[in-house]
């Protein structure tokens, strides 16, 4: 966090009122990201506030959707529409990630104040003003919301429907040692969006597909939080970190293996063709390896290396997405 000695001039905020200048880099941001290094200085705080300055949200995000419309192609067939979906998911991922990030530090602006890795965030070090960030929160839902409304009527419904997750995720710490479930029903909701905006109709396979997610986010997002464990005790803060302890391992490993098992039976549950089950299942063992990858790897008295750990959840939900739209695409 910037240091308050000397206090730089202060500038008007783009919301009214007044804020300082945008700090040089935020702590717990990847170093040399392209914010720090090409946005403009009076962009960076809003931009922070989205955390473009860190991508693997977007993706964590983005990826369960584009599950969701491998698995439509594999149980109906490829349409024209499913092209648009990608792009819209893509598009919508990166706006709905930055409106979920700024209500989340709205709601732990006094938390992320007491916290050595979050404190240099905009809000709590003074870089944007209250009633600023509710008009950039706002500005971005409206921008979700146009391109949700491009879609057909159940995926509209779905995402208007994933609101109310979104709204009570920052606070589940407070109540429950299980705040992650939370993140993973909101975080993977879009496999229920994206097949839907295929066909109009949900089916098991995005279902189990969903509960699959879950899994996944509680794995990722547990090795995610035990960077933030010491600090969470000291605050009261909830986490599977804190409540798992020394067994993290075990229940990381059995997260892993309900997320597989479930993706398994999504594909089986969209009847595949011999070649489309092959290359699915071939997706799904790769996803496989690279978690079994991480659990040899977790340390979670290793800061760094759990969030190097979390990161690489972009990779293993990747392998997922591309085996499954190629097993969609797959016509034989």
């Amino acid at each position: 966090m910037q240091s308050d000695d000397p206090t730089p001039p202060v500038t008007p905020s783009a919301a009214g009122g007044t804020a300082r200048p945008a700090a040089a880099t935020v702590a717990d941001a990847p170093g040399g990201n392209w914010v720090d290094r090409h946005a403009p200085p009076a962009w960076r705080p809003w931009l922070r506030l989205s955390r473009a300055d860190r991508p693997i949200g977007t993706w964590l995000l983005l990826l369960p959707c584009w599950w969701g419309t491998g698995l439509a192609m594999i149980a109906d067939r490829p349409r024209w529409v499913d092209l648009w979906v990608v792009i819209a998911c893509g598009i919508g991922a990166l706006v709905m990630r930055g409106a979920g990030c700024t209500w989340n530090d709205i709601t732990d602006r006094d938390i992320d104040a007491s916290v050595a890795r979050t404190r240099s965030r905009p809000l709590p070090s003074g870089q944007v003003t209250l009633r600023g960030t509710y008009l950039w929160l706002a500005a971005q839902l409206a921008l979700g919301a146009l391109i949700l409304l491009t879609m057909n009527g159940a995926a509209i419904a779905l995402g208007f429907a994933s609101l109310g997750l979104v709204a009570i995720y920052p606070f589940a710490k407070r109540f429950t040692w299980w705040p992650q479930v939370f993140l993973g029903l909101a975080f993977n909701w879009g496999v229920l969006l994206a097949f839907a905006a295929h066909g109009g109709k949900l089916h098991p396979a995005p279902l189990l597909a969903y509960a699959a997610g879950i899994l996944w986010t509680l794995h990722y997002d547990t090795i995610y939080a035990h960077q933030d464990a010491e600090d969470d005790a000291l605050i009261g803060v909830k986490s599977t970190a804190r409540l798992f302890g020394n067994d993290s391992p075990r229940w990381l490993l059995g997260f892993a293996a309900g997320s597989v098992l479930l993706l398994a039976a999504a594909v089986a549950a969209t009847r595949p063709s011999a070649v489309q089950a092959v290359l699915a299942m071939l997706g799904i063992a790769g996803f496989a390896a690279h978690l079994l990858w991480q659990l040899r790897r977790f340390d979670q008295h290793d800061s760094t290396s759990c969030l190097r750990l979390f990161r690489a959840n972009r990779d293993a939900g990747l392998i997922v997405a591309g085996a499954l739209l190629l097993a969609g695409l797959a016509q034989v």
